[in-house]
């Protein structure tokens, strides 16, 4: 009995030393992550003192996706026979300098895909790698600093697409106004004399026309997490049917030295592309039929245009 009684007493004694030891070990646990959260509220506030100091600012980062896959004999799918592959990438970058009186903002954004299907029991059937994604954007902007939140600015911006009707369309804005920093890395831009140039091949719905342009770009880098939201709008003063927004936003965490996970999303509203492409759609339109209805900025249906990519992240 007293032979129970001691191993009953040395098992609740085991019990107890075990429990003070993970509740001391999980005390050990957040004093250790509040220091290191201290620190890296330390190092976060002194990169923005760097940051704001006279001098360039440079950084990129990107993001990587892409899979293969091929199928025999799937009988669930009308090409039970087909080996299909995709792939794009994204690359965001930024050059900025700035000064005691004046800053000079640089930054582009490129966004290329490619997918293949190849069915193999259709010989006349495409085995490239067919152009998909296809965003190209640089901008740069210049500001005469009147205080430390508000400048006088132009700026010129470029958008197209490079793998596929490289500069058709092509737009090019350049204006003048203000720009507003009213935070560290938020730059608000509101250029109310700013003129759009489309370009374009051949007879097109494509016009260019003066209006006012406002850019909101938001770029931080937290520990090892990159962000960069940026929307880019004209309103045409001539007509709303020729005004448009670009708003696009990448992510990246770092999981093991520069490599991670990315993740990007694009939306953007366009009439005039939306009008070109349904026309495009019907081929040569004066060989239509009469009484066919041709699109039109009356009748077009203007969708929200939309992409997003998934896949390993790289920091350069």
């Amino acid at each position: 009995m007293k032979k129970l009684i001691l191993s009953v007493a040395f098992c609740l004694g085991l019990a107890t030393i075990n429990a003070q030891t993970k509740e001391e070990l999980q005390s050990q646990k957040k004093e250790k992550v509040a220091a290191a959260d201290a620190l890296q509220a330390e190092a976060n506030a002194l990169q923005a003192q760097i940051d704001a100091l006279p001098g360039w600012t440079k950084g990129a980062f990107g993001t990587i996706g892409g899979s293969v896959s091929e199928f025999n004999n799937w009988y669930s799918q009308a090409a039970s026979n087909n080996s299909s592959g995709n792939i794009g990438f994204t690359v965001n970058g930024f050059a900025n300098l700035n000064q005691e009186k004046f800053f000079w903002r640089n930054s582009a954004n490129i966004n290329l895909g490619w997918v293949k299907l190849d069915n193999k029991d259709n010989p006349l059937d495409s085995e490239d790698f067919e152009p998909t994604t296809d965003v190209f954007n640089i901008s740069s902007l210049y500001g005469r600093k009147l205080s430390e939140k508000w400048a006088v600015s132009a700026l010129a911006e470029y958008r197209t697409t490079v793998l596929d009707n490289f500069n058709d369309p092509g737009y090019l804005d350049f204006g003048v106004g203000m720009t507003w920093t009213p935070i560290q890395n938020l730059v608000v831009v509101i250029h109310p004399l700013n003129y759009n140039f489309v370009f374009s091949k051949g007879d097109t719905v494509f016009e260019s026309s003066l209006g006012a342009k406002i850019v909101a770009d938001y770029t931080r880098q937290i520990g090892a997490i990159s962000f960069k939201s940026n929307l880019s709008m004209f309103q045409s003063y001539k007509s709303s049917n020729l005004s448009n927004w670009t708003w696009i936003n990448s992510f990246s965490y770092t999981l093991w030295k520069k490599i991670g996970v990315g993740f990007d999303v694009g939306l953007r509203d366009n009439k005039q592309e939306a009008v070109n492409f349904a026309q495009d759609q019907l081929g040569d339109i004066t060989a239509l039929p009469a009484g066919t209805e041709v699109p039109s900025f009356d009748n077009i249906d203007n969708k929200l245009q939309t992409y997003w990519l998934l896949g390993l992240s790289y920091a350069f």
